[in-house]
């Protein structure tokens, strides 16, 4: 619930007062002795899903922007007047329990920072990203998602865009590329230092540090993650709850994937940076694109109605813009995708090979003990490289044509040539 303290424009106080008493609201007034232009103040409470409306008509008979209003949050509110105001305005969907676009505007704004702080802020999760990327460590990443100020600008945008305020539109925008260029750029100077420093093995494999490997061939499930923070960080400013969650939740989708590409540029493998960076774009692009049909959804509408049309289709162009370049990228996670989904394939093809061989009667006295499949270097398509069979067998035996057998049959699944390598392991009984 909300308390709107009102300036009362003078002449308008028995306009006003009709209008909330027509509304059934209950109001407090009080005389203003510091302006000839309004003569009181009045506050009344209203639920959350009342405030624009009631607000739009105080302006519709007089109340003009440059009026001084106030809306507050109020802790309690003991009144059957406002019951009924309650049951009338509330009815348990998404836009009867949304805040007024005035609230909006004030809580994108509010989110976002000034820009030397957001630089600051975004320079210094990015940092701390590559740091805890480099050191494989979950909780150092989680706390770089904390600190990254990313909310106010992914959401001002989708704000700006539905309520018409074309200067929050294009700041947001403004921020949010700049501060991807910010976070990787940050993330490669710092991984470029760590480097040449030795901080961390000279000898580091990037694909064998978890926390990288698993950013650096991206697939449809992070398209997901995006457009889920996108919608869950629109209701949460909308409805007026709590959106530091939601802000991690969006920086997950963007920092670490940032600092990725970053690591990877600084170690000279951009083509290895490509997935990361796809990542990075899809889940700025979808968390405007859900933000902007979760908004709309909502019930948001410029302040003017006779702006709607236009508002509507510069909507529509964005939207569709967005889906266009979302789709192209999701074309491209589906084949990073689709190229796991087909290593997947190839090994469970290759251990099946494996114990077929084995169940021949020449070969009863082996069995498999492990299979590992080395995928390729080129990201972020990876296929299969190399197969290594560890098998299992009694002293002294050994089968020199198993190799070859095996080999054959294996590379039946593969698109490429696969090698493989047999390894004997001595097996007491």
């Amino acid at each position: 619930m909300r308390l709107v303290q009102l300036t009362v424009p003078t002449g308008k106080r028995e306009t006003i007062l009709g209008t909330l008493d027509d509304r059934g609201i209950d109001y407090v007034l009080t005389d203003e002795d510091s302006s000839r232009e309004y003569t009181a103040v009045v506050y009344f409470p209203l639920p959350d899903a009342a405030v624009e409306p009631v607000l739009d008509e105080l302006q519709d008979v007089g109340v003009d922007e440059d009026a001084y209003t106030v809306v507050v949050d109020a802790e309690t509110v003991v009144s059957r007047r406002f019951q009924a105001l309650r049951e009338e305005y509330e009815n348990g969907d998404v836009e009867s329990e949304r805040i007024s676009r005035h609230e909006l505007r004030a809580e994108a704004e509010e989110l976002t920072p000034t820009f030397p702080v957001y630089a600051v802020m975004t320079i210094i999760s990015a940092i701390v990203a590559t740091a805890g990327l480099l050191l494989d460590s979950p909780a150092v990443v989680v706390g770089s998602m904390v600190i990254a100020p990313l909310i106010g600008p992914a959401l001002g945008a989708s704000v700006g865009t539905v309520i018409d305020d074309e200067e929050l539109f294009v700041e947001s925008v403004t921020f949010q590329i700049v501060g991807v260029v910010l976070a990787i750029g940050a993330a490669a100077v710092f991984a470029l230092l760590v480097r040449v420093t030795n901080i961390v093995p000279p000898g580091l494999v990037l694909t064998n540090v978890g926390e990288i490997s698993e950013r650096l061939a991206p697939d449809l499930l992070s398209l997901a993650i995006a457009l889920g923070a996108g919608v869950a960080g629109v209701v949460s400013i909308a409805t007026g709850t709590s959106v530091a969650l939601v802000g991690v939740m969006i920086a997950a989708a963007l920092i670490p994937p940032a600092g990725v590409a970053g690591i990877t540029l600084a170690w000279g493998q951009p083509s290895a940076a490509i997935g990361a960076t796809v990542l990075v774009l899809v889940n700025l692009l979808s968390v405007n694109l859900a933000g902007l049909l979760t908004l709309w959804y909502a019930g948001y509408r410029p302040e003017n109605l006779f702006q709607i049309g236009e508002t509507e289709q510069r909507l529509r162009q964005r939207i569709v813009g967005l889906v266009v370049i979302v789709l192209v990228f999701a074309v491209f996670l589906g084949g990073i995708t689709y190229a796991s989904y087909e290593a997947g394939n190839f090994e469970q093809d290759a251990r099946e090979e494996v114990e077929a061989v084995l169940s021949q009667g020449q070969y009863e006295e082996f069995q498999v003990l492990e299979l590992e499949v080395t995928m390729s270097d080129n990201y972020p398509f990876r296929s299969p490289e190399r197969v290594v069979v560890t098998i299992g067998g009694p002293p002294g035996e050994s089968v020199p044509e198993l190799a070859d057998t095996l080999s054959e049959r294996i590379n039946r699944h593969a698109d490429q040539p696969v090698d493989v390598e047999v390894r004997y392991v001595v097996v007491l009984d």
